[in-house]
């Protein structure tokens, strides 16, 4: 999967991520690896860039990230947590959820909550489906309106993402271009 956006920031995001996951101690911080700047941006960099994110940017690229990297253990290869135990990997992915969630939950904003439920439920649709690129383009959408807000054109591509229709992936690609 192609993880898109702009900045560097995020980068930092994942150090950060990597060294809380550390200090938490157990067998999750006994399976985290060093993050690596991939050069081609962020998820949490995409959320972090956007006006309803501004003066907390940091804490959107963090708890971003970690969803990201919870959505990893269950489908990819992680960035940050690399467990030699599928089993483990599957926990690790559920913590690193519920942690990047109830970070989002203290801030208060139920509207990207929501956002990245939708992200969790519909990406995990379309793994099962065997539909990489609807995956992919459920986090970009997804991300994107944690970071501007929502919109009906994301409200339909979702639906259509749901509905399993050819021409999702664009439609929510299309949801996710700056206005």
């Amino acid at each position: 999967m192609t993880w898109r956006s702009g900045q560097n920031g995020s980068v930092s995001a994942l150090v950060r991520l990597a060294a809380m996951l550390r200090t938490d101690g157990g067998l999750l911080a006994e399976a985290v690896a060093d993050a690596e700047p991939s050069g081609d941006g962020t998820l949490g960099d995409t959320a972090a860039a956007g006006p309803r994110t501004a003066g907390r940017e940091e804490d959107y690229a963090l708890l971003v990230e970690a969803i990201a990297e919870g959505y990893r253990q269950h489908y990819e290869t992680g960035r940050v947590v690399r467990p030699q135990d599928p089993d483990l990997a599957l926990l690790a992915g559920d913590r690193l959820y519920a942690l990047g969630l109830a970070r989002l939950a203290e801030l208060g904003d139920l509207d990207a909550v929501a956002e990245l439920a939708d992200v969790i439920s519909l990406a995990a649709q379309a793994q099962a489906e065997g539909d990489a690129e609807r995956a992919a383009a459920v986090w970009a959408a997804g991300v994107f309106a944690v970071g501007h807000g929502s919109g009906p054109e994301l409200e339909a591509a979702k639906a259509a993402a749901r509905a399993g229709s050819e021409g999702a992936a664009q439609a929510l690609h299309a949801a996710a271009a700056p206005r």
